[in-house]
C-alpha cells in the first residue's frame, strides 16, 4: 500500500520520516501518508477522508484550517516573515499570556516546544548556581539530550550512550516515579545541595493521560522551597487545552516557571518559556545567561498567536464545547467496554481522551503505561485505520477533540471502536 510513495520516503528522509512516530515503528505495518486536512479530517494520498483524533498531537484545538488561522495570511506575510529585532506585536503578546499565566511575569519567546524546555533548564541552572535537574519517567519535554532519559512519548532511550547522549549529561539527571514522592526523595537523598530544578508535566499527556494524584505536586513545590530549587511545569500540551490559565490553574500549585508549545499559534511554530523576573533577570542582556534565536518572536506566528487568544477570549463556549465531545467519546467507549466486559479504564479530562489495553484503574506513572500491551494496541490501531479513524500511531499517546469535531463523528468513532476491539481482542484470544 503506497509502496512508491514509501519507497520514495525512505530514500530521501532519514528513517523516511523527520519524527520517528510517524513511521508507525511501534504499530508496524504501512505508515500514514497524509495529502491533506481539513476541520476535524485528514486526507491520504488517495484523498480518502478520516477523522483524525492526532490533532498536530494537541495543538489543533479548533482542527484544521479553521477560517480564522487560514485567511489574510498573506497580508502578515506581506510585512515580512522575519525580522530579526524587537516588535510591539510580541510585547503585547507576552502581555496577553502573563494575564493569564501570571507566574510569567518575564518571558522570552522561540520556535519549539524543546527549545523552550531546554532554554528553561539553562536558566534554572544559572539562577541556582547547580546542575541537577530531576525530571520524571514517561514525561515528554523534547528532544535535547536531558529531556530523552526514559522519555514519554514515542521517544523512549532505552540506551542513551547509544542515542548519542554523553555520561556527563547523564550524571546530571535524576528520573524519579511520577505521583511518587518517595522515589523523589530517594534519588535526592545526599545530592540536595546540587538540585537546580524540577522539571514536570503537572498533568500528563506522554504516557497516555494521567494526573498527579493529591499531594504530589503540592509536594515538588515544598520541596523546591525548602532546597532552592526551580520549580518547572512543561504546559507544551496542556496550556490552552485546560484553558486560558492551563494546568497550574487547575492544580493550585503555583510554578516558578513556565513553558508553552505551539498550540499558543494554532500548530505555527512558536513557543515560550517564563517565570519570576528574578530568575529570568539571569539572561543576556541583563544577566550572563545566552539563549536567542532569529526565529524567537517572529511577527508572522506572533500574529497567529494573537489570532489563537482572540478566538478563545472571544469565544469562551469552546470550552464546555470540546468538553461535550469528550465526554460523549468517554462515555460510548465505556458503553462499549460494558458491554464487552473489558476492564479497561476510560479516562477523560474536557478535549482528552485515553483509555490502555490494561486490566485495573488509570495509568499513575509510567510503570502503569509500559504494562499495557503494545500488540493489541497495534491491532485496534490499524483496525480503526480501515475503519478511517486515525489514531496516534503509538500507544503512549492521547486522543484529541477539536471544536471542529462533530456529534456524528464521535459517533462514527465509537461504532468504529466496538468493530475494531473485535479484531484487537479476537486477535489476543487466538494467541
Amino acid at each position: 500500500m503506497h509502496t512508491d510513495s514509501i519507497a520514495r520516503a525512505a530514500a530521501a528522509l532519514a528513517g523516511g520520516c523527520d519524527s520517528p512516530v510517524r513511521s508507525g515503528w511501534s504499530v508496524g505495518g504501512a505508515p500514514f501518508i497524509q495529502s491533506g486536512a481539513r476541520g476535524a479530517y485528514a486526507f491520504d494520498e488517495r484523498g480518502e477522508r478520516y477523522i483524525d483524533y492526532v490533532m498536530a498531537y494537541g495543538p489543533l484545538l479548533f482542527g484544521h484550517t479553521h477560517s480564522a488561522l487560514v485567511t489574510g495570511l498573506d497580508a502578515i506575510a506581506a510585512g515580512g516573515a522575519v525580522w530579526g529585532s524587537t516588535h510591539l506585536e510580541e510585547v503585547r503578546l507576552a502581555e496577553r499570556i502573563r494575564a493569564h499565566l501570571p507566574v510569567m511575569e518575564r518571558m522570552r519567546f522561540v520556535t519549539t516546544g524543546t527549545e523552550a524546555v531546554m532554554s528553561a533548564v539553562r536558566v534554572a541552572r544559572a539562577f541556582t548556581r547547580n546542575d541537577l535537574i530531576l525530571k520524571f519517567a514517561g514525561n515528554y519535554h523534547g528532544h535535547f539530550d536531558l529531556a530523552l532519559l526514559d522519555a514519554g512519548a514515542s521517544a523512549h532511550t532505552a540506551d542513551a550512550s547509544r542515542g548519542g547522549i554523553p555520561e556527563g549529561v547523564m550524571r546530571d539527571v535524576a528520573v524519579a516515579r511520577y505521583n511518587d514522592l518517595a522515589s523523589v526523595d530517594a534519588l535526592l537523598a545526599g545530592r540536595e545541595s546540587e538540585l537546580a530544578a524540577i522539571l514536570v508535566e503537572p498533568i500528563v499527556g506522554n504516557m497516555g493521560y494521567v494526573t498527579p494524584v493529591e499531594g504530589f505536586l503540592a509536594g515538588l513545590r515544598e520541596r523546591c522551597d525548602r532546597l532552592g530549587a526551580v520549580l518547572i511545569f512543561d504546559e507544551v500540551i496542556t496550556w490552552l487545552r485546560f484553558g486560558l490559565g492551563g494546568a497550574q490553574a487547575r492544580v493550585g500549585v503555583r510554578p516558578d516557571m513556565t513553558t508553552l508549545g505551539k498550540v499558543m499559534g494554532g500548530g505555527f511554530p512558536i513557543a515560550a518559556f517564563g517565570g519570576r523576573a528574578e530568575i529570568m533577570d539571569v539572561l543576556a542582556p541583563t544577566g550572563s545567561t545566552f539563549t536567542g534565536g532569529t526565529h524567537g518572536g517572529n511577527p508572522f506566528s506572533v500574529a497567529m498567536a494573537h489570532r489563537v487568544l482572540d478566538l478563545l477570549e472571544l469565544h469562551p463556549e469552546y470550552y464546555p464545547q470540546m468538553d461535550a465531545l469528550g465526554k460523549r467519546l468517554a462515555d460510548g467507549i465505556r458503553a462499549v467496554f460494558a458491554k464487552r466486559d473489558l476492564p479497561y479504564a476510560v479516562v477523560q479530562h474536557e478535549s482528552i481522551v485515553d483509555f490502555k489495553f490494561r486490566p485495573g484503574p488509570p495509568n499513575r506513572n509510567y510503570d502503569d503505561a509500559r504494562a499495557a500491551d503494545k500488540a493489541a494496541y497495534a491491532r485496534y490501531y490499524h483496525a480503526m485505520r480501515d475503519r478511517k479513524i486515525l489514531l496516534p500511531p503509538s500507544q503512549n499517546e492521547v486522543m484529541f477533540v477539536s471544536t471542529a469535531h462533530s456529534e456524528a463523528d464521535i459517533d462514527e468513532t465509537i461504532a468504529a471502536i466496538d468493530a475494531s476491539l473485535s479484531v484487537a481482542e479476537g486477535a489476543k484470544a487466538a494467541l
